[in-house]
Parts: structure tokens; sequence; C-alpha cells
């Protein structure tokens, strides 16, 4: 038996693995997982950019549909757009998707960065 500290989704658990010779199979066991030790200091995670940026001011919020990555920024704060303008390339799955504008109006504020991972429903800018 080898054993191995995991993290999933931010919860921490001590496994124990069985090694098995090729050819051989191992009669399968029911395990419980079982909460690792608390963790040693971990050096903090990078923070995503758009966590770090300021509150957004009022207006529209364009939220990030789906996780992925920040390829491009095309709008800039105080730029007019109209209705389908391209306001950022969101990577995700190995697609480029554009960010469009909802309306026509005034980009407010842009709460992300070129390189920045973003989540489902964070806010990436708003008009």
């Amino acid at each position: 038996m080898r054993k191995f500290n995991i993290t999933v989704n931010g919860v921490a658990y001590e496994v124990e693995v069985e090694e098995v010779a090729a050819g051989q199979s191992a009669a399968p066991k029911a395990a419980a997982p079982v909460p690792a030790a608390a963790p040693k200091a971990a050096a903090p995670a990078a923070a995503p950019i758009a966590a770090a940026a300021p509150t957004a001011v009022a207006g529209e919020k364009i939220i990030s549909p789906m996780p992925g990555n920040i390829l491009a920024v095309k709008a800039v704060e105080g730029q007019s757009v109209k209705t389908g303008d391209v306001l950022l390339i969101l990577e995700a799955m190995k697609m480029e998707n554009e960010i469009v504008a909802p309306h026509d109006g005034t980009v407010k504020q842009v709460l992300v960065a070129k390189g920045a991972t973003v989540n489902t429903d964070d806010v990436l800018a708003v008009i």
C-alpha cells in the first residue's frame, strides 16, 4: 500500500492505493474518504486577475458564460460600443469565444486583463 495526500475541490484527503502486478486482479474494497490532517501552511494560490479588480461600477455587467482564459481585451474604458461589438476573446475548451456588447453604450469598466483565468458568472466588464 502507498499513501497519498490529494485535494479535491479544496478538501484534502489521505488515500491508500494498492499496487497490483500486471495480470493480477485485486478484489475491490469499498472505502470512505478519510480527511487528511490539516494541511501545512500552503502557499496561497494566485488569485485570478478578475478577483483582484476593484468593485464593479453601476451599469450592465457582462459576465463570463463559461470558465476559461482571456486571450484578448478589445475594449477599453470610455470606449463607445454598438450592439455586437467584440469586447473580449475568451478561450474555453480550446475554442475562442467572442464576448460581445449586448447593446449600444459606453464601456464603464473592464475588470479583466489578457491572460486572466475566469470562472462562470465572473464579471468581465460593465457597460
